[in-house]
């Protein structure tokens, strides 16, 4: 016997949070622990790092391609930064929200913003580390950036931070099983949503129910 779906729809997870937040990590720790998310892989222009591979870190594009996917339409989200394009692809999400997949993005806050724009009923989760101590910290542990590209991200962090409000959940990195688990919490939490289970329910469906 299948099993019951429990919800009608998909949710569309939208993950942001400054470069040094561990957002790679805790997603790859979220998506162990639930390997029925589909993380959809954006898109650009800007050539592949070593170790990247095309289809999994990104999907590799000409700008004339991805232009062309803005003309027709096919991007949910796009972005221009560092004279490269990002974007997310609208037709794979919609496919997947519709089967009943959750779909995870992770997107910076203007692709956050647009996003929740487009798809009102999207979960935004911003993550980011304990203090901007730490997060400085991070950054320079990497050991892979001049000292003026640091400086550039941290600002950008700061204008970043300006727009938590504007998310539904704040997840603070100290510890990334614990992050991963607040996630998680967050996912079953909207699953469990009325509207997302009604439909599912024929009792329930056909009634208009007293409110």
């Amino acid at each position: 016997m299948s099993a019951i779906r429990k919800k009608s729809k998909g949710t569309l997870i939208v993950l942001s949070g400054p470069s040094g937040a561990g957002k790679s990590t805790v997603i790859a720790e979220l998506l162990s622990e639930r390997p029925d998310i589909y993380f959809s892989v954006s898109y650009t222009t800007r050539q592949p790092r070593v170790g990247e591979a095309d289809g999994v870190s990104y999907c590799f594009v000409s700008a004339d391609e991805f232009e062309g996917m803005i003309e027709r339409g096919e991007l949910l989200e796009y972005a221009r930064y560092v004279e490269h394009y990002y974007g997310t692809s609208l037709k794979v999400i919609e496919e997947k929200l519709e089967a009943g997949i959750d779909v995870l993005l992770e997107i910076d806050v203007q692709g956050a913003a647009t996003v929740r724009q487009k798809c009102p009923g999207a979960v935004l989760i911003f993550v980011m580390p304990p203090s901007f101590e730490e997060l400085s910290r991070r950054l320079h542990g990497r050991a892979t950036d001049d000292e003026q590209v640091i400086e550039g991200r941290l600002n950008r962090a700061l204008e970043e931070f300006r727009q938590i409000p504007q998310y539904d959940y704040l997840v603070i990195n100290d510890s990334v099983p614990e992050a991963t688990q607040e996630i998680l919490a967050v996912l079953t939490a909207e699953g469990c949503r009325v509207e997302q289970r009604i439909p599912l329910i024929p009792m329930l469906a056909n009634q208009e129910l007293v409110k």
